[in-house]
């Protein structure tokens, strides 16, 4: 019998074919006996299956649908978008992990998107009200997207006979994602609050637009000072390039005797040891700046200081003010590095600025035009009067 036990999950799976037609999947059974079982009920139908010539896909469950998308595509989702995927197709499983993925249609995903919308948060936050209600994000994002990438894969690459859905019938509406620019004196209030070992990646967060993680893994091996370049590992761990411009220059280049790797650093306050690594921390060396550490100095020194201000929204002022000055949406894009314009399009709004200075000056001077007529017209009228 071909069953076997994979490290990632508790259950036994099994893998046999048949007529040269491949059967596997997830026997949902901890203990060998049965899924030995499992595995030999599932070839009895297997062999039922091929004698009526049924397609074999149209008999795929969620269940193993979902196993063999993570083990093809999935496992390989980087970071915090790994793990919130595999956590929701886990859900999924869960409420409709039996049901065949010809039975999916329009009722029953909109049934899931219903239950899930009841429900809270997959992965609650620290600290989280226990009945925060969910976002239409998250529904969208943990239900009916994993869905659709499930469906759309198993009809493209495993040729199984799955039915239409209106995915956008089912996606619920999101608001649009702000663009928050900073303001000359919000920036200046920032360089007052945040401690000076910071102010650095502050800086070349506002001038690259880059994000919070692509700053503080960036490393001296990734500056090429001839080539006037900076190599940036991007979301999804795409490599790219930025150009140095003087002024990301004149932010790296006094920080380069820090640290022999790592370009953005901080001096320690105080002496300390890190629970995790047992690692010492003495008072007034350098250090890498880290992700988290740098979440916290804003949110204790950053956040306070300019009203409804994110970190987040430094790239959103760097490709606002580089629209503004340059017109040209696609060196916006990529500066950003997306892959879509349409994603950059909601920076068009510096151009609609612009548009109405132009517009409100046309105006002011076709009032100023008009009062010089009117003074003109009275002048006229007081001659003839003489």
């Amino acid at each position: 019998m071909s069953v076997y036990k994979r490290g990632d999950s508790p259950f036994y799976h099994y893998d046999f074919q048949l007529k040269g037609r491949r059967f596997f999947g997830s026997t949902g059974r901890g203990t060998k006996p049965e899924a030995k079982q499992y595995e030999k009920d599932r070839r009895d139908e297997a062999r039922a299956l091929i004698a009526s010539g049924v397609t074999p896909g149209e008999n795929l469950t969620l269940d193993d649908a979902a196993g063999r998308f993570w083990l093809e595509r999935g496992k390989y989702y980087r970071g915090q978008a790994g793990v919130t995927f595999k956590r929701s197709l886990e859900w999924l499983v869960l409420h409709a992990g039996n049901r065949r993925l010809t039975d999916f249609g329009n009722a029953l995903v909109a049934e899931l998107v219903a239950k899930r919308r009841g429900q809270p948060p997959l992965l609650p936050k620290k600290n989280a009200r226990a009945k925060r209600p969910i976002s239409n994000a998250t529904v969208n994002r943990t239900v009916t997207e994993p869905l659709r990438r499930i469906m759309n894969r198993a009809r493209d690459a495993w040729d199984v006979p799955v039915g239409k859905v209106a995915w956008g019938m089912h996606l619920l509406p999101e608001p649009k994602e702000r663009v928050r620019e900073l303001r000359e004196h919000e920036e200046t209030a920032l360089n007052q609050a945040i401690r000076d070992d910071y102010l650095p990646a502050l800086g070349f967060f506002v001038v690259s637009g880059c994000r919070l993680k692509e700053v503080v893994a960036l490393k001296w091996k990734d500056i090429d000072w001839g080539a006037r370049t900076i190599s940036i590992m991007g979301k999804g761990d795409k490599p790219d390039v930025i150009p140095l411009t003087s002024e990301l220059r004149s932010i790296l280049w006094p920080l380069s005797g820090h640290h022999p790797e790592h370009v953005f650093t901080y001096v320690a306050q105080r002496s300390r040891t890190i629970q995790k690594t047992h690692r010492m921390i003495e008072k007034g060396k350098r250090y890498p700046i880290t992700y988290e550490g740098l979440k916290t100095t804003w949110r204790r020194q950053g956040a306070p200081a300019v009203d409804d201000f994110r970190l987040h929204d430094t790239r959103h002022t760097a490709a606002t003010r580089l629209l503004r000055e340059g017109g040209n949406l696609k060196l916006v894009q990529r500066l950003l590095r997306h892959e879509d314009i349409a994603t950059t399009a909601k920076y068009a709004h510096a151009q609609d600025e612009d548009l109405r200075a132009a517009m409100e000056a046309v105006s002011k001077s076709r009032v100023n035009h008009r009062d010089d007529a009117d003074d003109a017209e009275n002048v006229k009228g007081k001659q003839r009067l003489k």
